[in-house]
């Protein structure tokens, strides 16, 4: 047996706190493989030597294991702040001083550049892809004094019913429930689109692997019982598959009647108002959708494979269902002029009082089909080092002229947030004010019935 002292890294709050889900996932996974497994999160409990001394000598690990969430903010406005790698590596050269055990990283945002990624921060080993079979492995072999690839390759994806459940910490529970009011779990992993932009089909492949509802309703009611939670996010990367398993889960719900709320984020389209009753009826209380774009020829673009139409009939729905909803879209995609931006403004007028988080610029992630865009509209260079955050702005249009028009078309609407700092001053004051939650679903206005 191994003692393993787990760290999430992560310390934003933007837009709210994230439960660490992926370090639950894992501990769980290496207690039941025989190990001990103790978890620090370093946005709860400090990430500064004097935070993580006494945590460290207390438990006395034999391996440090430190989870890598994001790597930025893909916030093209943010500047150096965005970047999280620094911080990272300041927290891995703090553990040196602290502890002489081998430092092991996982974590979704090592899965984007693993090499790059270890070499920068120094760590000794490096695992790739879910962490639930591959850490133990990993853990037990540099035990036994085998060697070790420095960098772990990823196993065959895990199927929906053989995920770790998580392994929920009070304390850190406690935290989320006062700060964001909610708690995470998943009900699938993967994704079948394929957007140029986006890296969750390398991060999680190019399927739905999708749970047993009844294991689901099972770890919603031990977070109740255990601890509580009466609202929860699910952090599928689409909660809506197009097999419509989902509404499985949705049912199964419905039958537990476990008296919780939830949220999610949805792909806006295939569901209307049946589908959104019968959720709502299971505890759904507000929507992320996430059109990416604005007008039909940027989603053409971006490879969406939908039309803005679609957003809007969904739209519609949530808002006949008097749902609150908010739009993610972002400007500056493939094939943004002059005219999509008018246009892309003039839609986003008819979503009415739904709520829309704008965004300037798109993050180029190696591998993707839009770091193939970028190189030939000239954007980068096949030199180009994408280990820093580098966006995607189109040619057709300067990006100043476009984020000084989305501001003029947005001011004075505090249901839209641009730019995304804006976003978070607009939180921040609803915190002051003792809200808890989503926060932006307080800023939707429904008509009076």
């Amino acid at each position: 047996m191994s003692k393993i002292f787990l760290i999430s890294s992560n310390t934003t709050t933007e837009p709210y706190p994230v439960y660490p889900l992926g370090m639950a996932v894992v501990a769980r996974a290496l207690e039941t493989a025989g190990h001990q497994a103790r978890q620090f999160d370093c946005l709860v409990q400090g990430d500064s030597i004097e935070a993580l001394r006494p945590a460290i000598e207390a438990f006395s690990p034999d391996f440090l294991a430190i989870s890598i969430r994001n790597i930025d903010d893909v916030n093209s406005m943010s500047g150096e702040s965005g970047w999280f790698l620094g911080q990272a590596k300041k927290l891995i050269e703090r553990l040196r001083v602290i502890s002489p055990a081998p430092v092991i990283i996982g974590g979704s945002g090592l899965t984007i550049m693993p090499e790059a990624i270890t070499d920068y921060l120094g760590a000794d080993h490096a695992v790739i892809g879910e962490g639930e079979k591959r850490l133990p492995e990993v853990i037990a072999a540099l035990a036994a004094g085998h060697p070790v690839a420095k960098v772990v390759g990823r196993k065959t994806p895990l199927e929906g019913n053989d995920f770790s459940a998580p392994l929920y910490v009070r304390e850190l529970v406690e935290f989320y429930e006062k700060d964001s009011g909610m708690v995470n779990l998943q009900t699938k992993r993967g994704c079948s689109y394929h957007c140029n932009y986006c890296a969750y089909p390398h991060l999680e492949g190019g399927r739905f692997r999708v749970r047993d509802p009844r294991l689901v309703v099972a770890e919603l009611r031990q977070l109740k019982s255990d601890h509580g939670v009466r609202r929860v996010f699910f952090t599928d990367s689409v909660f809506n598959d197009p097999q419509n398993r989902y509404l499985e889960l949705v049912e199964e719900l419905i039958r537990a009647d476990l008296g919780m709320q939830w949220a999610a984020f949805f792909r806006p389209q295939g569901f209307g108002r049946r589908e959104l009753g019968l959720m709502k009826r299971a505890g759904l209380y507000a929507l992320e959708l996430g059109p990416d774009a604005a007008s039909d020829r940027t989603l053409d673009g971006i490879d969406k494979r939908l039309t803005f139409a679609e957003v809007l009939e969904v739209n519609r729905a949530c808002l006949e269902e008097r749902l609150p909803a908010a739009h993610y879209v972002i400007f500056g995609g493939p094939g943004e002029n002059q005219e999509t931006l008018t246009e892309g403004l003039h839609n986003i007028q008819e979503l009415g009082p739904s709520v829309v988080f704008a965004f300037s610029g798109i993050r180029i992630h190696p591998g993707t089909a839009l770091e193939k865009i970028a190189i030939a509209d000239g954007v980068i260079s096949e030199k180009t080092s994408l280990f820093k955050p580098v966006y995607y702005f189109s040619p057709q249009i300067d990006h100043r002229i476009m984020e000084s028009a989305i501001q003029k078309s947005f001011s004075g609407k505090p249901h839209r947030l641009f730019p995304p700092s804006a976003a978070l001053e607009r939180i921040t004051i609803m915190k002051n004010f003792g809200f808890r939650g989503l926060l932006w679903d307080k800023l939707v206005r429904f008509p009076k019935q």
